[in-house]
């Protein structure tokens, strides 16, 4: 049965969105540089572990000042969930698999997922971009828009 959050997703996904990323701007396609290598070199261990750990400063800040609703896939949605348990699905997703989080029930979005070594913010007001800005480059991340199609 589909939720109505997943309605909701469903729509902020075709919204504009920002990443939040280790890389300060959009890698070029024309880069003459080795972005999958330097990727799967994030992708493993201990590197992956603390961006992880970095992700996770984000969420935690921004739960601090915003409801989260979360789902990892599947028909549960969580609401606020214990920070130990964010931090686990968040770590998971980023490993193998997928999250979702709504912000204040529907007014923006945070996704990640696995093999990706940023996450992506949808729909943010102006005032949460500045937020999540700020515990973005708090915990060593950056934010940015990437050209997206009109």
């Amino acid at each position: 049965m589909e939720h109505h959050y997943d309605k909701i997703t469903e729509r902020l996904l075709e919204t504009p969105y920002w990443v939040i990323d280790l890389l300060p701007r959009q890698v070029p396609q024309d880069s003459r540089g080795q972005f999958f290598a330097v990727e799967q070199y994030y992708l493993t261990g201990e590197r992956h572990e603390r961006l992880c750990r970095q992700f996770a400063s984000v969420v935690l800040g921004l739960n601090c000042y915003h409801d989260l609703t979360v789902n990892r896939g599947g028909d549960e949605w969580a609401k606020n969930p214990e920070p130990e348990v964010l931090v686990a699905w968040l770590t998971e997703a980023l490993q193998h698999g997928h999250l979702c989080a709504l912000i204040d029930d529907g007014d923006a979005l945070i996704t990640a997922s696995g093999g990706n070594i940023n996450i992506t913010l949808y729909n943010p007001s102006p005032a949460l971009l500045e937020l999540v800005r700020q515990v973005a480059t708090a915990a060593g991340l950056h934010l940015w828009q990437p050209q997206q199609l009109s």
